[in-house]
């Protein structure tokens, strides 16, 4: 039956991924309803909490417990726009997708479905960028990982992420095509889904150089959509997104040597185990991106993983704010997990996937419970 089922069209597979960790994580997300204390201040230290949904009943319990952190900035612009300064850090282009399916539905279902919908093509994205280089097993098991990863419950929530992981993985998929148009456009539309998703046009460069075809060179297009975003916010007198991390997230850009001194400060001195915990997967998905065995992996693929690893350390005040997210978009890093994972036996990979799966919830207990920031 398994052998059956991972040889199966990459759409099905992804299909039937999708479908099982959305029915999942909303069930857990329902059950845990009754079992949440969250401190009440806590909430509202948190901006546009005013109007929270009330913890009770079948709505809230399947969609409006989602309604966290993050979430309710995307929500709040999709509704009014960019009307107030801290919301030039949320990039555009999730709340403008929200604002259009929420034409037939809530919006805080529209954003679950869009980030459900995304999932799933990650997903079928991931398996074809496997195809060849993974088996069957592999690549199935290279999904578990991703789907079990601590944070990843929240491809499924209402966030960016997921939106940003499938038109970076796509863009990829797209290159390796030589449908140069086509990547661009998945690359333009990742620069104003999230800060990280410009940085898909360095292995979109490196595929384009290696092709030496003309067509490639619109590639370098990628960067406009950020670009744009970043002249529209300067054009409408709103902060810079700098600007706007450093006033009101307290957030300072420095060089990434900088960053790692303060996060050892804070793990030695501080005794913070959450962020130890963090720099660990960090290291790990470094590791396991940049090595040499991993046949599965190309040079475009190390050099994105490093470039987003090196964007979250610079950062300082806040560090390693929101990485285990970030680290969901660091798609060769789970390549390289399928790698290994093949070679696994049973026992081997069921460790493994038990040790993340904990992690997950445990971040998502946390999430749901209004006392960890992602």
């Amino acid at each position: 039956m398994f052998r059956r089922f991972t040889s199966r069209p990459e759409w099905q597979i992804s299909l039937a991924f999708t479908v099982a960790w959305r029915l999942f994580y909303s069930a857990a997300a329902a059950v845990s309803v009754p079992w949440l204390r969250p401190d009440p201040a806590r909430i509202h230290s948190n901006a546009l909490t005013e109007n929270l949904p009330a913890p009770h009943g079948l709505h809230f319990a399947l969609l409006g417990i989602w309604q966290r952190f993050d979430t309710l900035w995307y929500l709040h612009i999709a509704e009014h726009g960019y009307d107030r300064p801290m919301a030039a850090i949320f990039y555009p282009l999730y709340p403008a997708a929200i604002r259009v399916v929420s034409g037939i539905m809530p919006a805080i279902g529209a954003a679950l479905l869009i980030s459900t919908v995304a999932a799933f093509s990650s997903f079928w994205g991931l398996l074809k960028l496997g195809k060849g280089a993974l088996s069957d097993r592999g690549r199935f098991r290279m999904l578990c990982i991703l789907c079990v990863w601590p944070t990843s419950f929240i491809l499924f929530g209402g966030y960016a992420d997921a939106l940003t992981l499938a038109l970076i993985i796509w863009a990829v998929v797209l290159g390796r095509a030589a449908r140069w148009e086509e990547a661009t456009v998945c690359g333009l539309l990742a620069g104003i889904a999230r800060p990280s998703g410009v940085l898909i046009v360095i292995p979109l460069a490196v595929m384009a150089l290696r092709s030496q075809k003309p067509r490639s060179l619109i590639v370098a297009l990628t960067p406009l959509g950020l670009l744009g975003y970043w002249s529209w916010l300067r054009w409408s007198g709103r902060p810079s997104v700098v600007e706007a991390y450093r006033r009101y997230q307290g957030m300072v850009m420095v060089p990434p040597n900088r960053s790692l001194g303060e996060i050892l400060r804070l793990i030695v001195y501080g005794h913070d185990a959450l962020l130890a915990i963090k720099l660990a997967l960090v290291i790990i998905v470094v590791i396991v991106s940049l090595r040499r065995d991993v046949i599965s992996l190309r040079i475009e693929d190390k050099a994105f993983a490093l470039a987003v690893i090196l964007q979250m350390l610079m950062y300082s005040g806040r560090p390693l704010l929101g990485a285990m997210r970030y680290l969901l978009l660091v798609y060769p890093a789970f390549l390289a997990c399928g790698f290994y994972a093949e070679r696994w036996n049973v026992k081997q990979f069921g460790f493994y996937f038990a040790a993340l799966f904990v992690l997950n919830l445990v971040w998502m207990w946390a999430f749901l419970n209004w006392s960890l920031v992602l």
